[in-house]
């Protein structure tokens, strides 16, 4: 049984930093891209950020670039999002999430985690 646990969320000051961590289990982690994705409060759920297998790729949103950093540990099964320069409209529920392609759409997504709420206060 696949298992994504997301843990970091919280609630932080406008311009603050958080790092989000994704344990995984159940899967071969070498083998899979891994994202992170979030869904605000009655909008789309929304790419974030996406690394390869072996963290040779990376892609980010247009709104976290510069600020946002994904990478990956493949012998800890683990995935990060550090995040930092923090903004009221990162406030969201951020997902960890697997799939077997290095890609940026979210229904191309096979395995999610539950979820961490962010809350960043103006």
């Amino acid at each position: 049984q696949v298992q994504l646990v997301e843990s970091g969320g919280g609630l932080v000051q406008a311009g603050g930093s958080l790092r989000l961590s994704c344990a995984a289990s159940g899967l071969t982690f070498g083998s899979y891209a891994m994202g992170w994705l979030r869904q605000a409060p009655g909008k789309k759920r929304e790419f974030v950020a996406t690394i390869s297998w072996n963290g040779g790729r990376l892609y980010y949103a247009d709104s976290v670039k510069g600020r946002f950093t994904i990478s990956r540990d493949n012998a800890k099964n683990t995935v990060y999002l550090q995040m930092n320069s923090l903004k009221a409209e990162d406030t969201a529920v951020y997902y960890c999430a697997a799939s077997g392609v290095t890609t940026i759409v979210p229904d191309r997504y096979n395995y999610w985690g539950q979820g961490t709420q962010v809350t960043v206060s103006s």
